[in-house]
């Protein structure tokens, strides 16, 4: 219980199944870390340099090799750290690593061509036609997001669309229809990925005490995602079930 004394938040708390944590206490300043003997408390993040990064990185180039392969970038929005993004995919690109970036595509367009110029592959989630809606569940407009996937389609970059499929929130039949025609029209994007709700993460909510807004949206039927699938496919677009 080492911890508890090195806590300098006194954040920590002996209970009958371990050590308690007081979140509107705890700072993460990683004190109850270095001092358990046992390694029973763990930080998770930590800030890298690109130079520390690529050693990580080159550890996999051999599985790489193997399989085809590559790095995946992705978050949160990997965009939003977009000048440590853009040294980190220059980098793996002097020693011929694949690069994919999986991205909301929420950024201006200069930054997007730039990040553009060092990436092999997008996967790029499309959630939304309709502004409006976009802006209601995702606190933004999704205008300039639209925009950059025709900017890249045009850049004739590998892009495979992804759609997050929720109940009741985006599988209606006019959401579904504008996205098969807006795709139609970008004859550079070829495979679409749909990717169902599931409600695995209930569970970790639970954990940690936070309110899931989604804890009555149930998980689409099979009949409904294979409906949705064969509208899509009907545009030409080769379109797969989870990816």
């Amino acid at each position: 219980r080492e911890c508890l004394e090195a806590c300098p938040e006194n954040a920590l708390s002996a209970g009958p199944d371990g050590i308690d944590t007081d979140e509107t206490r705890c700072k993460q300043c990683g004190s109850c870390v270095n001092i358990c003997p046992a390694g029973a408390r763990e930080l998770i993040g930590k800030t890298e340099t690109v130079d520390s990064l690529m050693e990580i990185i080159r550890k996999d180039v051999p599985f790489f090799d193997t399989s085809g392969g590559g790095v995946t970038f992705s978050g949160g929005e990997p965009l939003m750290q977009a000048e440590f993004l853009l040294e980190i995919l220059a980098a793996c690109g002097k020693e011929d690593i694949h690069r994919t970036l999986d991205t909301t595509g929420y950024t201006d367009p200069d930054t997007l061509k730039r990040v553009a110029r060092h990436t092999d592959l997008f996967l790029f989630d499309l959630k939304f036609m309709d502004p409006e809606k976009h802006r209601l569940y995702t606190g933004v407009s999704n205008e300039q997001i639209l925009i950059n996937l025709e900017t890249l389609a045009r850049l004739d970059k590998g892009i495979i669309v992804r759609i997050p499929l929720i109940p009741g929130i985006n599988d209606d039949e006019a959401t579904i229809n504008s996205m098969a025609v807006f795709l139609a029209h970008l004859p550079q994007i070829k495979t679409v990925h749909i990717l169902p709700y599931h409600d695995f993460q209930k569970s970790k909510y639970d954990k940690f005490s936070i309110n899931y807004k989604a804890r009555d949206v149930e998980p689409p039927s099979p009949e409904r995602v294979a409906a949705i699938q064969n509208r899509l496919a009907g545009t030409g677009l080769s379109v797969e079930v989870g990816g």
